[in-house]
């Protein structure tokens, strides 16, 4: 969860890379709209968890915060609307969230005006999609964090056209929709000129953007290699669309980061065929194995769900085994929680506790693989990104950093790895 304030306005982030650049958008159109002590929690829903936390804080708002206004959007308030509403807080759909006129409370909370403001002929706001039910055809506008971070978080496109069982995303965000990219390189100039050096690109389903457009994500990047970029991150990518193009650029231009994170989540076939997902097990692995052969430095993360309905010990022992078999250092790991709506909830279910003590395995061993990768790297030289607190940042291939002496934030300094540190390294700067 992050936080970005401006004078009368609170954004609290939940949840993915997406919601943090698109938090941006939320704080600029409140603002624009002179809301007065607001604070708008922008939700996710990827997790039941995830809810829990935004149904909490939002408890929390109300009651300790009386004379705020509370807002809440984002995918969990579009999945649990009527219930954050019986709560006090004020709704805001996804679609809407950084329209102008859904902050305008003076008047009422305002469809009618936030819709106006798509339908008056002028280009459309961040997120200036339809408000009626279904989604609009308008494009996607780029979603770019804010000027506080080191890193910029670029937001290309947003929803999902698949049917994973398990995901409530197409339900709260609809189908995927891209932005151009000539929107995209604007935005990217902003987050450039403004001296932020690196740029991570970010979306719902990111290995899908330009389905809607005719383009793909390895056009994008290639238009976006021509501007005066230092370094590109590329953030979770399903492994069935990383096609030629984009694998010649994860391994061959040295302004992409050697990091790659795959959206595995699980290694047993069966599980992968129930999830409706679009590889297999040995997909996965041999996608792993040539990134590593062209590209060895490259760092290998994956999203990886535990207890997935009818998952039997068989079944979790490969997905157990892939860490090992892929490589993986950064696993993004969490219990399955059923997400109503969803087929996969309908499915017989393993149990709470079985998902959570197969997930706490899962990190254990992800826990050794990474430490073991992160003590071969002591003594190696790197370039790294310093944040805002000027000790902190991350190395090329995403291994957390800690400087033996402050830099300038937002600097790229070359280091020497030193001594592990739990999951950082302590790293001193040597001369370029």
């Amino acid at each position: 969860m992050s936080v970005a304030e401006a004078d009368r306005v609170e954004v609290v982030n939940f949840g993915c890379r997406l919601n943090l650049a698109e938090g941006e958008a939320i704080r600029a159109a409140a603002t624009r709209a002179t809301a007065r002590d607001t604070i708008v929690f922008n939700s996710c829903a990827v997790t039941d968890e995830a809810v829990r936390q935004t149904r909490q804080a939002v408890r929390r708002a109300l009651r300790e915060r009386p004379d705020t206004a509370v807002v809440v959007t984002g995918c969990a308030a579009e999945l649990e609307a009527e219930r954050f509403a019986a709560m006090g807080a004020r709704v805001v759909a996804n679609d809407a969230k950084g329209l102008t006129a859904s902050y305008q409370v003076e008047n009422g909370a305002s469809t009618s005006s936030a819709r106006a403001e798509m339908d008056d002929g002028a280009p459309p706001s961040p997120f200036a999609l339809s408000l009626s039910k279904g989604r609009s055809s308008v494009p996607y506008t780029p979603a770019l964090s804010g000027a506080d971070h080191a890193r910029a978080f670029l937001g290309v496109q947003t929803g999902c056209s698949h049917s994973c069982t398990f995901c409530a995303t197409v339900l709260a965000r609809g189908a995927a929709r891209s932005a151009t990219v000539e929107s995209i390189l604007t935005a990217a100039r902003t987050a450039i000129d403004r001296g932020q050096r690196e740029i991570v690109l970010t979306g719902v389903d990111l290995a899908s953007y330009g389905d809607d457009s005719g383009t793909s994500l390895a056009a994008l990047v290639e238009a976006l290699l021509r501007l005066p970029l230092e370094r590109l991150r590329l953030s979770s990518l399903d492994p069935d669309r990383i096609d030629d193009g984009l694998f010649a650029l994860l391994t061959q231009d040295a302004r992409i980061m050697p990091h790659v994170h795959l959206s595995m989540q699980a290694g047993d076939d069966m599980v992968l065929t129930r999830m409706k997902r679009r590889h297999r097990r040995a997909d996965a692995v041999r996608l792993v194995e040539r990134l590593k052969a062209a590209r060895p430095e490259i760092a290998i993360g994956a999203d990886l769900i535990a207890g997935f309905p009818t998952e039997d010990a068989a079944m979790f022992a490969n997905s157990l085994a892939l860490i090992d078999d892929c490589d993986i250092v950064f696993g993004h790991i969490f219990p399955y929680s059923a997400r109503s709506g969803t087929p996969a909830a309908r499915m017989p279910q393993v149990g709470r506790g079985v998902a959570r003590e197969r997930a706490a395995r899962l990190r254990e061993a992800n826990a050794r693989r990474r430490h073991a990768w992160l003590d071969r790297l002591r003594g190696s030289t790197t370039t790294m990104l310093v944040e805002r607190d000027g000790r902190t940042g991350h190395a090329e291939n995403f291994a957390a950093l800690t400087l033996t002496a402050p830099a300038e934030p937002g600097a790229i300094v070359p280091v020497r790895a030193g001594a592990r540190d739990g999951d950082r390294m302590n790293a001193e700067r040597i001369s370029g």
